[in-house]
């Protein structure tokens, strides 16, 4: 019998496919069953889609609301997202997450970028750090 088990490459794929398609509820049900899946959400918020990045961010509103305590496992996942080399749209919305998680580590992370080369990241940095 075949194993019934998926790699992270397919979960990341499936997470995206519903979430561009609108389908936040099943998404926030998962992490809510298994908090492991919050060490994928840097590749999922990688995708070119951008109803996959929105997805993401109201994904993170649903799951701040409901399990605050929980959000901060994304933060090893959020945190490789915010070097030079990762494009301009990905560090913003990796900033915008950490924002909108607000813890004191989430917003150190995000500090340094205030002043990154992409004016739009800096201003969403700065944004967060002014509340």
């Amino acid at each position: 019998m075949e194993s019934a088990e998926i790699n992270d490459a397919e979960m990341v794929r499936v997470i995206a496919d519903f979430l561009e398609q609108g389908l936040v509820g099943n998404i926030v049900a998962m992490f809510k069953a298994d908090t492991g899946y919050y060490r994928l959400i840097g590749r999922v918020l990688q995708d070119e889609r951008f109803a996959v990045r929105l997805g993401v961010a109201v994904l993170f509103e649903e799951l701040i609301e409901q399990r605050p305590a929980e959000v901060t496992l994304a933060l090893p996942a959020l945190t490789p997202l915010l070097h030079d080399g990762t494009p301009a749209y990905v560090r913003g919305e990796a900033v915008n997450l950490l924002g909108m998680i607000g813890s004191k580590k989430a917003l150190a992370l995000i500090e340094p970028l205030a002043h990154d080369k992409d004016p739009q990241v800096a201003e969403i940095v700065k944004d967060f750090l002014a509340r």
